[in-house]
């Protein structure tokens, strides 16, 4: 049995200042939101899209696209949409769901975190270390397997640790498939994966 859908929920938290962003935005109209920088607006309404797929959750990130005038094909999310429902009406549909969950984060990988936009700027004005950090932030905001390693990997010239955290990350994979569902499995499986990130946002000169 595969534990996918429940490791990439858990994946997605950044040392749960996602978690505590989604639980002060309530929605994309509140102050709170508001309040928010752009690049943790983008991070809470992929957040909210992928661990809630709705109408109203895909229409506030077309908004937000709209206003920050970013290319964003929101429609080609509508399938998901759709499948989430027919799968919502059937019994055991743990692997399609989980198969489902998987090709949504890779949907949600294609909006790149505004973290990178920033590492670009600051690689330009060859501020090395800003970039490195602007970058490692990123990373830190995708959900995928393969986009997590394809970053660590275009990081490697300019931040040697990167090879080190990618190998960590192939091992947290490895532990991922070899885990059980129950309370201490996944228990240890977030230690693991905050321990992990703790180590992917710590820069090491």
């Amino acid at each position: 049995m595969s534990f996918t859908t429940i490791f990439t929920i858990i994946m997605s938290l950044v040392i749960l200042r996602i978690l505590w962003l989604r639980l002060k935005a309530a929605n994309s109209h509140s102050e709170n939101f508001k309040q928010l920088s752009p690049k943790d607006q983008l991070a809470v309404l992929k957040e909210c899209l992928l661990n809630n797929p709705t109408e109203t959750n895909l229409q506030n990130l077309k908004d937000f696209s709209q206003r920050e005038k970013l290319n964003i094909d929101t429609e080609s999310y509508r399938p998901f949409l759709k499948k989430q429902l027919e799968l919502s009406k059937k019994k055991d549909a743990l692997a399609e769901d989980n198969e489902l969950f998987s090709q949504e984060a890779q949907w949600m990988d294609r909006i790149r975190p505004l973290e990178f936009t920033e590492a670009e700027a600051a690689r330009t004005e060859s501020n090395t270390e800003n970039y490195i950090v602007r970058t490692l932030e990123g990373i830190s905001r995708l959900y995928s397997d393969e986009a997590i390693l394809a970053e660590l990997k275009k990081l490697e010239n300019d931040y040697p640790k990167s090879v080190t955290l990618s190998k960590n990350y192939v091992q947290l994979m490895e532990l991922r498939e070899q885990s059980l569902a129950d309370d201490e499995s996944l228990k240890k499986l977030r230690q693991a994966k905050t321990a992990w990130e703790e180590d992917l946002l710590h820069y090491e000169p």
